[in-house]
């Protein structure tokens, strides 16, 4: 699977000066998650947005905040480096000394309830619709809604296979995005292939979000078993 979706990837132009694919340079950690995890039927798939710069960008795991991925899920497959390296952005793996904070929620919040990685993969997976990081030339995040028309609908139709292909593997009962746009994105997709399957969303636990700083998890809780 990441083998034809990268090359897809890689068909692809922006006009963003700077792109990291960590489905090529930290492929292995995420076929790690996915062999380790990725196994089906799931009660709810929770679909993040894109990689952020200090979590899946450094690890291959969806909102994956390095101690989280490395500490909880268990994940030690090499990280490699892409192409092009941002200097205010550098990829450095289990050695990052950052830690982002919607991984950080996100994940520390599936901790907390399910106790180990192996219940909470009972239940559920947490996947991102699009697998790129994007970075202006300051090295500010820029989201994939934010492309230019065409680069982001040629975009779009890569990830729509990539999510079509983890829903028919791990054929989940309920699709929620985590934040409006991923979900967004979801309906459409549903709608597109008639498939019968409920979408839903849950806020984004990024520091961005201002609701999220005042408490954060309420909605995921009530998905809970």
């Amino acid at each position: 699977m990441l083998d034809s979706v990268n090359h897809s990837l890689r068909s692809l132009n922006f006009s963003v000066p700077w792109v990291y694919n960590p489905w090529e340079y930290a492929g292995p950690a995420y076929l790690q998650y996915w062999q380790r995890y990725g196994r089906g039927p799931k009660e709810v798939v929770l679909l993040g947005m894109n990689p952020g710069p200090w979590g899946m960008a450094q690890t291959g795991i969806p909102f994956g905040e390095v101690a989280m991925a490395r500490d909880w899920l268990g994940i030690d497959a090499p990280i490699g480096q892409p192409p092009r390296s941002h200097p205010k952005r550098p990829i450095q793996g289990w050695d990052c000394p950052r830690s982002e904070v919607s991984g950080r929620r996100l994940w520390g919040f599936l901790r907390e309830r399910f106790d180990t990685p192996e219940r909470f993969s009972e239940w559920g997976y947490v996947a991102n619709y699009c697998p790129l990081v994007f970075m202006q030339e300051s090295g500010a995040n820029l989201t994939p809604d934010k492309l230019p028309k065409a680069e982001r609908t040629a975009l779009l139709e890569v990830c729509d296979q990539s999510l079509l292909y983890h829903l028919q593997q791990l054929q989940p009962k309920k699709l929620v995005g985590v934040g409006r746009w991923a979900q967004q994105q979801a309906q459409q997709l549903v709608d597109r292939h008639r498939l019968h399957l409920p979408v839903s969303s849950i806020p984004h636990p990024s520091p961005a979000n201002p609701a999220a700083n005042r408490g954060w998890g309420q909605e995921l809780a009530e998905l809970l078993p």
